[in-house]
């Protein structure tokens, strides 16, 4: 049997290897010439980093440009901070996020896959709607960059391609929409050479109504601003150097730098969504990632949610794949694995937004909630909870046994 994939992010690309490596006929669809984009999801959780190893990959995603993403702290009361993770206390070598350009690993990815003959990519290509015959799905309708239509035929179609996803909508399929009352700005300031030698900590700012959060990567901050949702147009409006100050009273270390930010159009909205579908597939076509449910940046925790679904989709489809047998109650096992810590996570981002965003939005609040310190400050074990819901999730995946490879040691994986 056969499968094509609309999409080449991080769940597309990890499904494509996955399968292929199962010596299931694969063909992944994306729509770019590459994949050098800025601000896409960035963080390789601790799941990911074993799952990498697991499939014999751990060397060459050690090799590439990253940093380590540090513990967050959270602002209190009397003006200190109080720390709410301990990623160093996971179980080594696995105790850690990765902060890695998602292009890169991308690249990695597509390197690997492409070794498998069983292996397509093909880019410059947009899955753009559903071929179907006799209520079944049994492709996609496709057009190239340069204007080319056409068709390709499978026994399963994936549907990896995103929060906008179009073969969602083609297929009738309507998420439900969670509240958000924020969107999210991403820009980056210039990281001094004498910075170099800091530790990397994750320490948000808060503000009257908006909030900010600052990612350190190897040459450069990485900055989200976010503010009530639907306020793009008036940030636009007031220009370049309203924002600069937004951002310079949010975060005064980097007062010296904002003027590095020439006009509005280095400042990218992330439009921000939570929601989910009620059911992730039809006959032939399954959706995973964020075409299933998309979640909020709170936790960067959905590029690990979307690689798990591409691991548990393998490990589950794959037999019936090679056997000719694939049918609906296949892929409804796929949504009853994954759902459970779908639902999880969305779940404690709605308790975030709650309890931190809408106090900050409302102008209630710029410090951590009392209850929340307290935890932080005497319970150890709050701590690690909140380290492992975020580095490894509920749930973890790991590589299927046809999918592994030669381990390396773990010395490769640090």
């Amino acid at each position: 049997m056969t499968v094509v994939i609309s999409g080449g992010g991080p769940a597309g690309m990890m499904l494509g290897l996955l399968l292929a490596r199962a010596h299931v006929e694969v063909t992944v669809l994306e729509k770019h010439a590459d994949f050098l984009r800025d601000f896409r999801g960035d963080t390789v959780h601790a799941s990911t980093v074993r799952l990498m190893d697991e499939l014999g990959l751990g060397r060459e995603f050690a090799a590439l440009p990253q940093s380590r993403l540090g513990d967050m702290e959270l602002p209190v009361s009397d003006g200190r901070r109080v720390r709410m993770t301990d990623f160093a206390r996971l179980p080594a070598p696995y105790n850690y996020i990765a902060m890695v350009p998602q292009w890169d690993l991308l690249n990695l990815l597509a390197e690997t896959a492409r070794r498998e003959p069983a292996f397509t990519l093909r880019m410059n290509t947009e899955a753009t709607g559903l071929l179907r015959q006799g209520g079944k799905v049994v492709g996609v309708r496709y057009r190239t960059r340069d204007g080319e239509e056409g068709e390709l035929r499978a026994d399963l179609t994936v549907a990896a391609d995103g929060r906008h996803s179009a073969l969602r909508q083609d297929a009738g399929l309507v998420p439900e929409e969670l509240p958000v009352p924020f969107d999210t700005w991403w820009l980056r300031l210039p990281r001094h050479p004498e910075e170099q030698a800091e530790e990397s900590r994750l320490i948000p700012s808060f503000g009257t109504g908006a909030f900010a959060l600052s990612l350190t990567r190897n040459d450069y901050f990485q900055i989200s601003y976010s503010t009530a949702k639907g306020s793009d147009a008036r940030l636009r409006a007031e220009g370049i150097e309203r924002f600069r100050a937004r951002i310079a009273e949010l975060m005064p270390r980097y007062a010296d730098r904002v003027d590095h930010l020439s006009s509005m159009d280095d400042v990218h909205l992330l439009e921000v969504r939570l929601n989910r579908l009620r059911r992730w597939y039809t006959d032939g076509l399954l959706l995973i990632g964020d075409a299933a449910h998309a979640m909020s940046p709170a936790g960067g925790v959905g590029i690990n949610l979307a690689i798990q679904d591409a691991v548990a989709t393998a490990a589950l489809l794959a037999e019936p794949l090679r056997r000719g047998r694939l049918t609906t109650a296949d892929l409804a096992r796929v949504q009853r694995r994954r759902r459970g810590p779908m639902m999880i996570m969305q779940r404690l981002q709605l308790m975030l937004q709650q309890s931190f965003f809408v106090p900050v939005l409302r102008g209630s609040r710029t410090t951590a909630p009392g209850p929340v310190v307290l935890a932080a400050r005497h319970l150890p074990a709050f701590r690690h909870l909140v380290s492992r819901l975020i580095a490894v999730g509920p749930r973890p995946e790991h590589a299927p046994a046809f999918a592994r490879r030669s381990p390396v040691g773990a010395e490769a994986a640090q």
